[in-house]
């Protein structure tokens, strides 16, 4: 019953203790700066996406997104010890779908650790 209930939910927070492996944190081979650094130009390069704030010093990145539907990300990048430095996402939008908006979000969340993987070695998490 939870996932016909999870289909409907308008947010997503990726954690080390979400239940779905895809959206666990991250963890990369890189420094702070380097993964900072490929977030905002990925969203930069996203013709969907308009960062509205980057706080470097909080390590956020906040994004709006206008297609396919309006939904706002803040990326979050911490530096956990050196040549370690996790990445979360939090993604949420107002729309309503009959359908759930859900496996849109998470879909959204997949591309952009996708491309992140495609850049910077992952650290398994254990």
């Amino acid at each position: 019953m939870a996932n016909l209930f999870t289909r409907f939910k308008r947010e997503i927070e990726t954690s080390d203790g979400n239940s779905d492996a895809s959206l666990k944190t991250h963890y990369y081979k890189a420094t702070f700066n380097q993964l900072f650094e490929s977030a905002e130009k990925m969203f930069r390069e996203d013709a969907d996406c308009r960062i509205t704030t980057v706080s470097k010093e909080h390590g956020e990145i906040a994004v709006e997104i206008n297609k396919p539907f309006s939904c706002f990300l803040i990326a979050t990048i911490v530096s956990v010890k050196p040549m370690h430095t996790a990445v979360d996402f939090n993604i949420s939008s107002e729309k309503f779908s009959l359908l759930g908006i859900y496996p849109d979000l998470k879909k959204r969340i997949d591309s952009y650790y996708q491309r992140l993987n495609q850049l910077h070695t992952t650290i398994k998490n254990s």
